[in-house]
């Protein structure tokens, strides 16, 4: 069983949620984000999401793209993302998703990304722009070196596609609570929910949703019909705010704290 396996299972023993936050890797530099992803491993998080910078970040709002170019100009790379989960490892077991395009990965080489990967302790890779016999065949790569290959789906994904994604796909779902790009939004649609009882039809892996959320509330409702929620571009919009104004780590880790309370309790217990 996978260590994204074995979090979801302790979860569903112990009848809880999980909180899933998301980062770019090396934003602003890749000394802060380790602080960062350390303070949110504190906070409590179920699995931290790394975002491998791009320069054409098509599936992202502007919060998230902004975060990408501040990391590419600082000269984060794959290389240094991955050195970065091995000092993480020296510290915290929670798990590891890398959230990427293709692109980057192909220029970094699967055969050393995947041996690598295992290596350090990367539990997971979403690749966004991958479908079809494509994901199913990097699937089987990722698997085969005991890295799970986190899928995505949409409200206007198909019953069919659905289907054929919960094949391929471990570790988790990543339902994507709207069509469009990522960023905070104030108010949460139904389409959300409605894609997760679909999706359960197909799959007995647990499904995070996320794409706009950024409050407590919002959270609460992911709560109540999935396993768990991601937060991104609210925690990305706190640590571009937090420049020159205070710790980004210490920011986000009260930011985190506030919107998941009950998940920063319980990591205070343990």
């Amino acid at each position: 069983m996978s260590n994204i396996a074995k979090t979801f299972d302790a979860l569903k023993r112990t009848r809880r949620k999980g909180f899933i936050p998301f980062v770019s890797a090396g934003d602003p530099d890749i000394e802060t984000s380790l602080a960062i992803v350390k303070a949110l491993a504190c906070s409590g998080a179920t699995v931290i999401e790394l975002g491998v910078p791009f320069s054409d970040p098509m599936a992202d709002g502007p919060t998230i793209q902004r975060s990408s170019q501040r990391s590419l100009a600082a000269g984060t790379d794959l290389g240094k993302i991955i050195n970065m989960v091995r000092a993480f490892r020296k510290e915290s077991d929670v798990p590891v998703v890398l959230f990427s395009y293709l692109n980057p990965l192909l220029r970094f080489g699967l055969d050393d990304l995947c041996s690598l990967a295992s290596e350090v302790g990367i539990d997971g890779i979403l690749i966004t722009d991958v479908v079809g016999e494509e994901a199913k065949e990097i699937g089987a790569q990722l698997r085969s070196n005991g890295i799970d290959l986190i899928s995505l789906i949409a409200p206007t994904t198909t019953d069919e596609r659905i289907a054929e994604i919960a094949v391929t796909a471990s570790g988790f779902i990543y339902a994507v609570s709207r069509a469009g790009v990522t960023g905070a939004q104030s108010e949460m649609t139904s389409d959300a929910r409605t894609l997760v009882e679909r999706a359960r039809k197909f799959t007995d892996l647990p499904i995070a949703v996320g794409f706009g959320i950024s409050t407590a509330e919002q959270i609460r409702e992911v709560w109540k019909y999935a396993d768990a929620a991601v937060v991104g571009s609210a925690i990305v919009s706190v640590i571009e705010k937090s420049a020159g104004v205070e710790d980004p780590a210490a920011a986000v880790e009260r930011f985190a704290r506030s919107i998941a309370p009950e998940i920063a309790n319980k990591s205070q217990e343990v």
